[in-house]
């Protein structure tokens, strides 16, 4: 069996973060569960854990959002991983009257979240995501490129550089622009384009395979098939790189009047969708049960969890947020067994502590009171 590398976190700390002023939990657990009332701030623990990677939080919110209301406007985010047998502090925030995420990897400051790639790869699946399939194309885009970005660190840049370089040339369409302005950026936006969907065809094909390779193990929950669909993907099947290029370079060239007339760009990888299906029932995931689509987007994010592990080496750290409410006690064991088997750290939330009662007996369950945590099952922190 292939080792991976394993990243655990042993601490973890918030100050100023949401609801809480100070919070410290020792952590020496593969599974951990958080349970409490709603509101209590168990997903905040979860949101706070996905800003110790690449990204905007599994909320995508402000950084100014996150500051506790009665504190100064600061906040942050510390830790301890371990990783091949060694203990790193990694840390991360907002100063007071900052603008930007300060990164800090054992109290040197480093520049851009990417770095914390090194340390730590996190997915999530929260309430929120239970749309995805049935809500808009920009969210299954967003998603896909968060399953990018787990296993190539270089693609959360070349998506904002991307994203950057088409508000660009909106505005100078806008502007009326020369041609010599304007081809110079549709060139940048033609290999930026051209790179994010090569990137994200790339993980579709990936997963595809690893969803085909858990159909094989008879977990109980349906499989998707996945596709990247879009005008751009269809007009550049089959082509190599630098022809995908030059055919999107000529689209921009040629859509001008049009998209000047719109005021956005009609054409490219912006505007491609991640098609999910059920794929036992041929039927288009938005088709199917509210139930299905959970069941659907649970066998996803583990076949993408295994998939991590494969290409970059490193077993990510899952955060489930309130994962177990809607499933029978066998799926919810079958998919505790599951977790436990995928070797990294898991979160979970829950307001009931009896969801959890199938968890191995060395997994610990915290309960969230009052902006603290206390110990209700599993062994004590280092």
């Amino acid at each position: 069996m292939t080792e991976f590398r394993t990243a655990r976190l042993t601490r973890l700390s918030l100050t100023g973060f949401r609801n809480y002023e100070t919070l410290s939990l020792a952590l020496s657990a593969k599974l951990v569960a958080f349970v409490g009332a709603n509101g209590a701030g168990k997903t905040n623990i979860l949101e706070a854990i996905s800003f110790l990677t690449a990204g905007r939080g599994l909320r995508r919110a402000t950084l100014a959002d996150i500051a506790r209301k009665e504190g100064d406007g600061s906040w942050s985010v510390a830790a301890t991983v371990l990783l091949d047998g060694l203990e790193t502090r990694i840390g991360t925030g907002l100063a007071t009257g900052g603008t930007g995420r300060k990164v800090r990897i054992d109290g040197e400051d480093v520049r851009g979240s990417e770095s914390l790639l090194d340390y730590m790869r996190v997915l999530w699946l929260v309430p929120s995501m239970d749309g995805l399939f049935t809500g808009a194309a920009s969210d299954r885009r967003r998603f896909l490129d968060r399953l990018t970005l787990a296993i190539d660190p270089a693609h959360g840049r070349r998506v904002s550089d991307f994203e950057n370089a088409l508000r660009q040339r909106n505005r100078l369409l806008d502007q009326g622009g020369g041609d010599a302005f304007l081809s110079a950026l549709e060139l940048q936006v033609a290999e930026l384009g051209t790179a994010v969907s090569i990137a994200r065809g790339d993980t579709v094909g990936l997963l595809t395979g690893m969803i085909a390779e858990q159909a094989a193990q008879g977990l109980p929950f349906p499989h998707a098939g996945i596709a990247l669909e879009g005008a751009f993907e269809a007009e550049t099947l089959g082509l190599s790189a630098s022809d995908r290029e030059d055919h999107y370079r000529l689209l921009l060239k040629e859509g001008r009047p049009r998209d000047r007339a719109a005021g956005r760009t009609l054409n490219g990888p912006h505007l491609s969708d991640l098609k999910v299906t059920h794929a036992a029932k041929s039927m288009p995931a938005a088709q199917s049960s509210t139930g299905e689509q959970k069941a659907l987007l649970i066998g996803l994010v583990l076949a993408h969890a295994e998939l991590t592990s494969k290409v970059s080496g490193m077993t990510p750290v899952l955060l489930l947020d309130e994962v177990a409410a809607h499933l029978d006690p066998d799926r919810r064991a079958a998919l505790f067994a599951k977790l436990n088997s995928l070797g990294g750290q898991v979160f979970m939330t829950g307001t009931d502590e009896g969801l959890f009662s199938a968890l191995p007996e060395e997994a610990q369950v915290f309960e969230i009171q009052g902006h603290h945590g206390h110990l209700l099952k599993g062994p004590a922190g280092p």
